[in-house]
Parts: C-alpha cells; structure tokens; sequence
C-alpha cells in the first residue's frame, strides 16, 4: 500500500510539472547555431539545456545530442568538417573540442570567464575566442592545445569575425568604456593583428552605441557589419515616437581604413526594430541579414542597394529629393526604404542567425525552436519554424524572461526592458534622464541583479521598492499598459537572476590583495554602509557627490556584489573606474576614509571591493 502511494505521488508530480510549467533550466534556449557545409546538419547550441544539438535539416529532426556539462555559448566548425569548437560555461569556462563523427567530446582546454564566439584562422590550425568578463581573447594553438596568447581587449568581447585574408581579427565589445557624464560615450570595435596577436585600433562607434552582438564580413572582406544599439540618452525620457529614446542600428566598417564608414538605422518612421542581435551575409554578397530578438523579426537588406545609396551620399548626391550628408544617414528612419524586408517569425526570440545558399536558419530562443526561410522568397507562407522538443508551458520566470526582452509590449515597438538592461537585467553604462525625479539630472543605470531584494531602487531611491520601479518603467518608459499578473512574472524573473563569480576572485576564493583590502575595507568604514551579505544598509546618504540642484542629496548604498561588471560609478557615471570612486571623487573622506590610504592600500581596497 505504501508503495502504491509513493508510486502515485510520483505520478502526480510529473503531471503538475507537465501542467504548470518548468524553471528555466528545463528549456533549451538555442541561442547560436552553425551550418556544415553541404547544408544538411544544423549544430545548435541550447544554453539552458547544457548541450549541443545535432539536427538534420531535410528530416528536420534532431539525430544526436553532444553533452557539454556546460553551457554552450559559441560554436565553429572545423575547415574539414570533421570537428565542432564549442566555447562552454562562465567562470573557469571550458573549450570543448567535439569529435563529431561519434558526436563526443575528444578533448578541453580551459578557457577564461564566459568563453564566446570561436574563429579559426584562414589555415585553421588558430583558434580564438573571446573571454568576456575578462576582457580578452585568448589564441589557441590547435595542434598542442595550448593557449600562446592573451590579448586584452576594452569591455565584454562578444562577437569576433576574421578577415578572409587572415590579416586581421574584429572584436565587438558590448558595452562602452569610461565615465558617462561625458559628451561622447560608445561601444567600439577591436582590431587584432592576426600575425602580431596586438591591438592596431579600436573603432568607435557613434556616441550612444552600445549593445553591440553581431559581426558578420562582407565576402569581398572589404566591409564589417555590427549590429547594436544606438541609444538617444541625451534626450529625456518623454516620449518614443521617432526613436526619441532608443533606435536599432548596423554599423559598416572599411577594413581597408580600419574606420566606421558609416551607420544605418534598422528602424521606420513609426515602427522599430528592436533588439539586433546577429548578422550575416550571404556568399554571394548579395544580402546581408540581421536577427532582431525584441521584435523577433529578420531583416534581409540589398547590400548592393545599401552600399549604392551610402556611396551617392558620400558623393553628395541628390537622395529622394534631398541631399543627405554622410553624418545625417545614423538619423534617418527612412534610409532603408525600398531595399529592405521586414521578415516577421512565428517563433519568439531570434538570436544567432546562419546561412546555406539562400536558406537562412535561426535560433528561436524563447520558443525552443529553429526558424528559417529562403531570402529570395520573402513571403508569410515561407517562413517556417520546427519545434526542438514538446512545448513546454511557461512558468512565471521564464514568462518574465521573454517579457523583459519582449518590445511587442513596447510603443511601437522601439525597445524592450533589455534595451537598457542587457546582460540578464545588467545595465548598459549609460546616463538617462527618467522623470521619476525631474528633469535635466541624468543618472546612470544601474544593474536590476538584487534589486528585489534591496529597496529602495533608483539611484536616489525614489521608488519605495523594484515591483513599483517595474510598473513605472512599463507605463513611462515603455509607454505601455500591462496587467499585474505579467508585472509580477517580471519581478519573478528578475528576483530569480543570480550574480556571477567576479573574475577578480583566485579558484573561487579572494586573492592575498584581496584579503588586506577586506581589513582595509572595515577600517575605511566602507563596512558601515556597504554592510551586511549584500553589502548595503539600505539607507540613503550624501556621500559628497551632488552637484547644481542636487549639491546635497541624499544617494542609494548600492550592493556591491557584481560591481566588477557596474562600471561607470556614482550617480551620474562621473567614475570610469573603482579607483575614481576612493580617490578622485572622494576629497573629504564622505565616501569612506580613503584620503590616507597609500596607492597600494587603494590596490588591495579596490582589489577586495571588485572581488564580489
């Protein structure tokens, strides 16, 4: 009888899960995908499910699963075919080096902090890829497995592409680096020599670019292509008609020059585009195609088309009865008009995008499926989208999750709560003025990891907790009207993101510099506000900070955990880095006693406050 009820019991569990739904670890998530050369595998990374899928394109089935242990964030197949690279996991990431005709792992190589985006060199024997919260690309020589250089980069490497003649590597960095009170702040673009293994440039994109997630090259190897964010931060947060807020871009490079060309808005007039996350360009030249994973579209773009116009502005040409400079085109809505098609999927959520002939295959990552369509034919009835798995409901986190990346909850479709806060609810580095405490005093975004837990919220601490802050944000920034039971899932997801591992700590553990800053930080006082397991108190203070109307008011004791991924500091971003904050910016000791500290004081300090 026991045993019956046991059994029963069972039973019933596996029927509530089925019919309520999974936590976001029982989803795949296929985030980036590659395609073999004949066109008939897909080999597709599925992050939340810790593996990588083998799927037959014709039978449109999945014939193998790889285990990576890990979450898979970036893929590269061998020249041969023969072997799949597959960056893994986040602190102490793995590469792992797949022997693809048993579908296993043959071999690892330890890898930096969240390993991304593998290239080869053009003879393949050179692998690179990206450290992002390390801030570098690693070399690998493939023949002894053995890494033979490290090369620093500016913030968060997410997307690298080689030029075909092996000349140089691009790194897209996702966010800006530096104070943001400035007149300029951007994301920019890193230029490796391949043979040197040493920085040439770093590109700058224009001043609001951020977010950036895709590269693609031209096959003429003449332009790189970068998608990303181009935000209008200078503006207050008073309407979204026209971009005022945020608009979509893809920036062009000369490689030739190594400099921006120029940059185009993937937006229309009275509709955006938002959320830009992959590119690629056919073989033949002819489209270059992007992933928009807010308003979970394509766009497939004429690059003949594309670059004819940017040449006739570049001329000082007459453009539909206007004379466009070279400067005006990243403000015009209406650029791509006639020469770009908005493709809508049925699946949610498109990120990595690849391409065999004229079929393009997509990532569809909140509904665990692969989207795809053949560009010549852009049409409704040819866009497909085949399942992964059985549907799964959605529980309230994963509903949050694509509520939070979602603009069809957005005015027109401009942005998503991601736009500001990418990373999982980080933030972008940026400065905006919202309204929830006036006008013409910008601050800088903060970070949403613990804010559930660590009222109040703002900078100021004008909103009493994070539920409040979230229906604000849906109603004036996103400038839409939403019921509580889909605010609620978006504190759900929010209050479920948990902090990564700084990489300041040594196997996990603080660094001797980081043990004489933690004295440091108790007889600076630190500890008196940053207090606690969280590192905040709670309260609001004037840490000497204000400036104009706001000399002498009263700031939010942040948490300190996962501050090493904050930067710019203080309440307007006046602080590039910790450093700023202990010295430059602190004069009369209010934010903690720091004025008599000597510089390797200040190191340990620093040391044991990025180490959380």
């Amino acid at each position: 009888m026991k045993k019956n009820v046991i059994v029963f019991s069972f039973i019933i569990i596996i029927l509530i899960t089925n019919l309520f739904g999974y936590e976001t670890g029982e989803y795949l998530s296929p985030e980036n995908l590659v395609v073999d050369k004949d066109g008939k595998q897909l080999y597709i990374a599925v992050p939340t499910a810790n593996n990588v899928i083998v799927y037959s394109v014709k039978e449109e089935k999945i014939i193998a699963e790889i285990d990576c242990e890990k979450s898979p964030t970036g893929l590269c197949l061998s020249p041969d075919q023969n072997t799949l690279y597959v960056t893994t996991g986040s602190e102490n990431g793995i590469l792992c080096i797949v022997d693809l005709e048993e579908n296993k792992i043959k071999s690892k190589i330890p890898a930096g902090h969240t390993p991304n985006s593998p290239v080869l060199d053009t003879g393949g024997n050179i692998l690179y890829i990206n450290n992002q919260f390390d801030n570098t690309v690693s070399v690998i020589r493939l023949e002894t497995e053995e890494v033979i250089a490290e090369i620093p980069v500016l913030r968060e490497p997410v997307s690298t592409v080689m030029t075909p003649d092996g000349k140089y590597l691009f790194v897209a960095n996702l966010l800006p680096v530096g104070p943001a009170d400035t007149f300029s702040i951007s994301s920019s673009i890193s230029v490796i020599d391949a043979k040197t293994n040493t920085i040439v440039k770093h590109i700058d994109l224009p001043n609001g670019s951020n977010a950036v997630r895709g590269l693609a090259i031209s096959p003429d190897g003449k332009y790189i292509y970068a998608t990303h964010i181009l935000a209008r931060y200078q503006m207050p947060t008073t309407q979204l008609e026209r971009g005022w807020m945020n608009t979509n871009a893809l920036s062009i490079l000369n490689v030739e020059n190594l400099d921006l060309y120029n940059t185009v808005l993937l937006d229309e007039i009275d509709l955006g585009a938002a959320n830009p996350w992959d590119v690629k360009c056919t073989a033949d030249g002819k489209y270059v195609c992007i992933s928009h994973a807010g308003s979970h579209e394509v766009s497939v773009i004429n690059r003949e088309s594309l670059h004819q116009k940017l040449a006739k502005v570049e001329g000082g040409l007459n453009i539909a009865g206007r004379i466009l400079k070279p400067e005006d085109v990243q403000n015009d809505l209406a650029f791509l008009n006639g020469f770009r098609h908005r493709i809508s999927l049925k699946g949610l959520g498109p990120r990595g995008i690849t391409i065999f002939g004229n079929r393009l295959f997509i990532a569809e990552y909140f509904s665990d499926s692969i989207g795809s369509f053949d560009i010549e034919e852009r049409n409704a009835q040819n866009v497909h989208s085949t399942k992964l798995g059985n549907s799964k409901h959605l529980s309230d986190i994963r509903k949050g999750e694509l509520l939070f990346h979602d603009a069809r909850q957005c005015f027109q479709m401009w942005q998503s709560c991601a736009s500001c806060h990418p990373g999982e609810g980080r933030s972008d580095g940026l400065n905006w003025d919202l309204l929830n405490d006036g006008i013409g005093n910008a601050k800088n975004s903060k970070s949403l990891l613990l804010s559930h837990k660590t009222p109040p919220v703002m900078i100021s601490g004008i909103r009493d907790k994070a539920e409040s802050a979230v229906r604000a944000g849906i109603k004036y920034i996103q400038f839409a009207s939403l019921p509580d039971e889909d605010a609620n899932a978006i504190d759900q997801y929010l209050s479920s993101l948990k902090p990564l591992p700084s990489p300041h700590l040594e196997d996990g553990k603080l660094s001797p510099s980081a043990k004489r800053g933690e004295k440091l930080f108790v007889s600076a006082t630190c500890i008196e506000c940053h207090a606690g397991s969280l590192y905040t108190d709670l309260k609001n203070y004037d840490v000497g900070t204000g400036k104009g109307k706001e000399k002498s008011m009263k700031y939010d004791t942040p948490t300190l955990i996962e501050n090493w991924r904050t930067a710019p500091y203080l309440h307007d971003g006046r602080a590039a880095t910790m450093r700023e904050v202990l010295t430059t910016y602190n004069p009369e000791d209010k934010h903690g006693i720091t004025s008599n500290l000597s510089d390797k004081d200040i190191d340990d300090l620093i040391e044991y406050v990025l180490s959380q």
